[in-house]
């Protein structure tokens, strides 16, 4: 059944069924949109998905692995079939290259010693797999009155912090594959903002910060309700809001 009609809003959400993009799109669907699950397992996303609902907000689940273009693009045949538009897309999909370690134990990742194929597999994730989504939802992106695509990103993409030998990111161990993604991922999102801006599409790089999920074990000390309202905040701007810019919930990150 074709919902092309509604003035719902309509925002897809990658990686949503746990973490912070689980509650970003519990966030947006309180907001009173319309919340598209977009998660790799099927039943996860469907679980993800009637939690919401449960909750009273309108959720949908949608299949997608941002790696596999086959799902890629029918997930975006499905939301144009569904609602003939998106407003809202949040990439958030991403993945450490470490698996569920906090940063400190992230040492496998030091430049000398790391391994190759590891950096290709969180660039393809964290990198294409947004360009992938990006490029497929655009067509209805630009179909909405005032779409916002939010990139989520980290600290540790800043080149100006990660470089301060006295910094806040001192400490880490050094990345060749998670930061430089990120970093990578702010680049784009930039350039996505510069050949968007003329269709009144908001771009921009968020950092949730150090929150409490899966990939660092739960040793972050932020709630997923804070990290996710960095997100929501970039998802829900006025349409003067800023464009091609890196923000986290203390306001502007150095790049």
């Amino acid at each position: 059944m074709s919902e092309q009609g509604t003035h719902q809003k309509v925002a897809l959400v990658t990686g949503a069924n746990k973490g912070i993009g689980r509650g970003a799109a519990g966030h947006l669907a309180g907001l009173g949109m319309t919340v598209l699950i977009g998660a790799r397992d099927p039943r996860r996303g469907e679980e993800a998905a009637a939690a919401l609902r449960a909750a009273g907000g309108d959720a949908h689940a949608v299949t997608l692995d941002v790696t596999d273009p086959a799902t890629v693009r029918e997930a975006a045949k499905q939301v144009e079939e569904r609602f003939g538009r998106l407003d809202v897309l949040i990439n958030n999909a991403g993945i450490t290259g470490s698996g569920q370690v906090s940063p400190e134990d992230a040492h496998d990742q030091v430049p000398s010693s790391v391994d190759p194929d590891m950096v290709r597999a969180v660039f393809e994730t964290n990198v294409f797999g947004v360009i992938a989504v990006t490029n497929a939802m655009l067509p209805l992106l630009r179909r909405s009155s005032a779409a916002h695509i939010v990139n989520v990103s980290s600290h540790a993409a800043s080149l100006t912090l990660a470089s301060a030998t006295d910094g806040p990111l001192a400490s880490l161990p050094q990345s060749a594959a998670y930061s430089p993604s990120k970093s990578a991922l702010n680049a784009l999102t930039v350039q996505y903002a510069n050949e968007l801006r003329r269709d009144g599409i908001l771009v921009n790089a968020v950092a949730p910060g150090f929150v409490a999920t899966d990939s660092n074990n739960h040793t972050g000390f932020l709630t997923v309700a804070q990290g996710a309202a960095v997100l929501v905040r970039l998802a829900t701007l006025g349409v003067d809001g800023p464009t091609g810019g890196f923000f986290g919930e203390e306001g502007a990150v150095p790049w």
